[in-house]
């Protein structure tokens, strides 16, 4: 080998070493230089054929909780409209017939005891203030005879059966008088300043639930219907409509929770006051009464949710509310089937117990487990 082939074999050899230990030097800087190299391998997921079966390759990054033991009393939903209490209902009277020439008060307002609702014309006053004169008068005639009598009796000028005889006619003058008062003071007149105008008063402090006159109308006094109807709210029934077949869960005396729906985060509290004893033939339902203090948020019409609870508690489960989840307006939980293989089944949820806990009316029971934090869970198989 001439010196001129060995120079370059020499140098070609020297220019491959030098490639080479280029190319490790930068193999090692990228393996020290990713992060990924020394992270743990994601969690992948292997879905089953059922749609709510999953796979997970790290299971332990979603704990497990046990289902506790919540016993609940049964409860028995139905629906009610509140109604005034009739017992507590009394209507506006008025004794004189004529015609409405004012009107104080309208449906819905509140009064109070002895305010006035309404003026009436009427010639009933007339009559009636006639006939208190004509009885005054007479009840005068039949005292100055009766004091003459006294005298003359007394004198020995005429006999005792006379003396009774005027004693009984001022008795009987004093009693058209009597009446003939009273009868001007129910027709609101005062007989020392009579009017033809009639006063109608409230006769209890309520509130108007009924108005069956208007300005100009005719009231025809006892024999019309009533002006007004004054209901007192401090107290209100709820009748309610319950199946026949749910009547065994209702018992008088017992209490009702009652959520409005205008208010549906109030509770109420109702005791039931009477069953009544006729069906709906067509809907084969039965109307239940309940009595329950208005705290004035209650108004004639509403309409309401009643809640009654049996004596027999019924065993659910309850777990912590992190571990439902709410997808398509329904609610599920995961349970674990093998190691890292999760189960989604739908639950139907309940009231929310103390301590952030959740019932659990049906879809699983006391003692399953279930993936702690749903919503974990299912963002990892969204992914």
């Amino acid at each position: 080998m001439t010196w001129l082939a060995k120079n370059l074999f020499g140098r070609r050899t020297a220019k491959a070493s030098l490639v080479l230990g280029m190319a490790m030097l930068v193999g090692c800087g990228e393996n020290k230089a990713d992060p990924k190299a020394e992270a743990p391998p994601a969690a992948t997921v292997e879905p089953d054929l059922d749609a709510n079966n999953f796979k997970v390759d790290h299971p332990e990054q979603f704990p497990l909780v046990t289902a506790i033991e919540h016993k609940a009393a049964p409860a028995l939903n139905v629906t009610g409209v509140v109604q005034p209490d009739i017992a507590r209902a009394v209507p506006v009277i008025s004794l004189a017939a004529g015609r409405v020439v004012e009107i104080k008060a309208r449906l819905g307002d509140t009064v109070k005891k002895g305010q006035l609702l309404l003026r009436v014309q009427s010639n009933d006053v007339s009559g009636a203030y006639q006939t208190y004169r004509k009885a005054e008068n007479d009840e005068r005639l039949a005292r100055i005879q009766f004091d003459r009598a006294q005298t003359l009796y007394d004198k020995g000028a005429i006999a005792k059966s006379a003396l009774e005889q005027a004693e009984d006619g001022e008795q009987d003058a004093k009693a058209d008088l009597d009446a003939a008062t009273e009868q001007l003071r129910l027709l609101g007149i005062d007989k020392d300043h009579p009017s033809g105008i009639v006063d109608i008063k409230a006769p209890i402090s309520g509130v108007i639930t009924d108005q069956q006159v208007t300005n100009a109308s005719g009231v025809q006094g006892l024999g019309s219907p009533n002006p007004f109807t004054i209901s007192d709210l401090s107290y209100v029934w709820i009748m309610c409509d319950v199946y026949e077949n749910d009547l065994d869960a209702v018992h008088p005396g017992e209490y009702a929770d009652i959520r409005l729906t205008a208010y549906p985060n109030k509770v109420f509290r109702g005791r039931i006051d009477n069953i009544l004893p006729v069906l709906d033939a067509t809907l084969r339902t039965a109307k239940v009464r309940l009595e329950v203090a208005n705290p004035g948020m209650m108004r004639v019409g509403m309409f309401v949710s009643a809640t009654f609870y049996g004596k027999q508690p019924e065993i659910r489960a309850a777990v912590p509310a992190a571990a439902i989840l709410h997808l398509h307006d329904r609610e599920w939980v995961y349970t674990p089937v093998s190691a890292g293989h999760f189960k989604r089944l739908e639950v139907v949820t309940g009231n929310m117990l103390p301590g952030n806990l959740q019932e659990v009316v049906s879809g699983i029971r006391p003692g399953d487990q279930v993936v702690s934090n749903a919503l974990v869970l299912q963002n990892t198989l969204e992914q």
